[in-house]
């Protein structure tokens, strides 16, 4: 069995130890110190090795973990066939089985197209064509003759026959489902008064798409104008104040959806949703159970009713088919959560590499500034080696071509005392000089007295192509106090006359920038 210290290696898998491997490799941890470190990272050794070097933070991925460990789930539910055929038929005694309920449409308005009969049919069916108007005119104008009787009186096929006119030839003008909503909305106000119920403003299909994503339940309410009862309905039981505040309690989740009849999409979902009396309502959810995406009728209140019938009917429905709404909302919570936690561990996996890629090209970069400036510290050395090299060529030209001391009998020699440097080490230094000896001649000699003194005047060295040179010092009078600059026109004669006393001061690299 291998083991290391007081761990037990063989109790790892073969990616762990590989991990592991990797990790100690790097750090030079203890396997005993680097194994909790790892299992903290999860197994991750990118993450692993960055806790190691910049120190442990918030753990985010053990965080995710074990918020991801917490999250609910939803119990299956599990049935063979042979239960389902025992609960079905054999087991008589058993509470039956929910019954399946009635799939809800979606019911998007369809606008009338007008379609135009060819000439030549138009023209042989002519005759036929103005028979069917004359017909109808009659027919037409019996039924508006009528319409004056009592309604009790008047018989039943001229009120259906009205109402279904007014459907079938456009009583109202077809607007889109949003303007139609509103309009609903509008003349029901005008109707009767100020209300508190939350009308859906839209078409019936967006609140049957809302109802189904937000796991609510609709309720579609469609009433008919011309019916005895709708009056009594609307003012008594829709309008009363229990179902108002049922409605309107957002903890019911109930989407309100009305509709006139005489209205196009209204119509259509009256027909769709095999409307055979008014006052018309349905409540409209979700049936998980029956299939994961399918909407069901989940009752249906016709006619006239209480409010308390009417309240009773829709809590009822609510009860039956609420917990399996919240099953799939905890479902779709779960999942929402398990998705988020993925994406948090996803993200503080890329924040680890991130910092992995700036560090490592920070190191890049400090190796690269360090390589230049050794470069330039190589090139600058290199630089001030050349520029020596061609500073002592030039000297040691420059002392060839400086003309010899003229005798002490030379009427135009000018006597002139030289007090050096302490650098130099030379003292003061007296020297006769030429009248003509232009300035620059005498810096050139105080440049290269030290050579002057020990030239052998054999080798004739060559001046040194491209290099100019600037002197390190100055000549200055004492009494009184003047500067000489180097200079090939003035000469030594003009400035000291016959003789003269002169220091040489070396000039500081602070002096040279100004």
């Amino acid at each position: 069995m291998a083991s290391n210290g007081d761990f037990d290696l063989s109790s790892l898998s073969a990616s762990q130890q590989e991990a592991l491997q990797q990790f100690t490799d790097v750090t030079s941890q203890e396997i005993k110190d680097a194994v909790p470190l790892l299992e903290r990272s999860q197994w991750n050794v990118q993450i692993a090795i960055a806790k190691f070097f910049d120190g442990e933070g918030p753990d985010l991925l053990a965080e995710a973990q074990a918020a991801l460990n917490s999250v609910p789930r939803v119990t299956a539910r599990h049935e063979n066939l042979h239960e389902s055929l025992l609960d079905a038929d054999t087991l008589p005694h058993r509470s039956a089985r929910r019954p399946r309920t009635e799939p809800a449409p979606r019911v998007v308005p369809r606008p009338s197209v007008q379609y135009h009969t060819p000439f030549l049919v138009a023209v042989l069916f002519a005759p036929f064509r103005f028979g069917y108007k004359l017909f109808a005119g009659v027919f037409r104008s019996l039924i508006y003759f009528l319409s004056f009787l009592p309604q009790s009186l008047r018989p039943r096929f001229v009120a259906s026959t009205i109402s279904k006119g007014l459907r079938q030839t456009g009583g109202r003008r077809l607007t889109l489902p949003k303007e139609t909503a509103q309009r609903f909305r509008r003349d029901f106000e005008e109707e009767y008064g100020a209300h508190g119920l939350p009308f859906y403003e839209g078409g019936h299909a967006q609140a049957l798409d809302a109802s189904k994503r937000d796991l609510k339940f609709l309720l579609t309410v469609i009433l008919s104008p011309e019916h005895d009862d709708t009056e009594s309905f609307v003012r008594n039981t829709l309008l009363s104040p229990e179902v108002v505040n049922f409605i309107k309690d957002p903890a019911n989740n109930i989407i309100l959806w009305g509709g006139n009849v005489l209205d196009s999409e209204a119509y259509q979902v009256a027909r769709e949703y095999n409307c055979v009396k008014f006052p018309f309502s349905c409540l409209v959810c979700l049936t998980p159970k029956e299939g994961s995406t399918r909407m069901g009728i989940v009752k249906r209140l016709v006619g006239p009713m209480t409010p308390e019938s009417y309240l009773a009917g829709i809590q009822g429905a609510i009860a039956k088919y609420g917990p399996d709404l919240d099953g799939v909302r905890a479902e779709r919570a779960a999942q929402e959560m398990a998705r988020n936690l993925r994406s948090q561990q996803d993200s503080a996996y890329e924040r680890s590499l991130a910092a992995d890629r700036e560090r490592a090209r920070q190191k890049r970069e400090a190796a690269a500034a360090a390589a230049a400036a050794e470069k330039r510290a190589r090139e600058e050395a290199e630089a001030a080696a050349r520029l020596q090299e061609q500073r002592q060529r030039w000297r040691e030209w420059r002392a060839t071509t400086i003309a010899p001391e003229p005798d002490a009998g030379s009427k135009d020699a000018v006597r002139l005392a030289l007090n050096m440097p302490a650098s130099s080490g030379a003292g003061r230094v007296i020297r006769r000089f030429a009248g003509q000896t232009t300035m620059d001649e005498l810096y050139a000699f105080v440049e290269c007295y030290d050579l002057l003194q020990s030239e052998s005047r054999i080798n004739k060295p060559e001046k040194p192509e491209g290099y100019e040179h600037k002197y390190g010092f100055r000549i200055a009078s004492v009494m009184p106090r003047e500067t000489f600059e180097p200079s090939t026109v003035v000469t030594v004669s003009e400035k000291m006359g016959r003789g003269g006393n002169l220091v040489v001061e070396d000039i500081m690299p602070d002096e040279e920038e100004d």
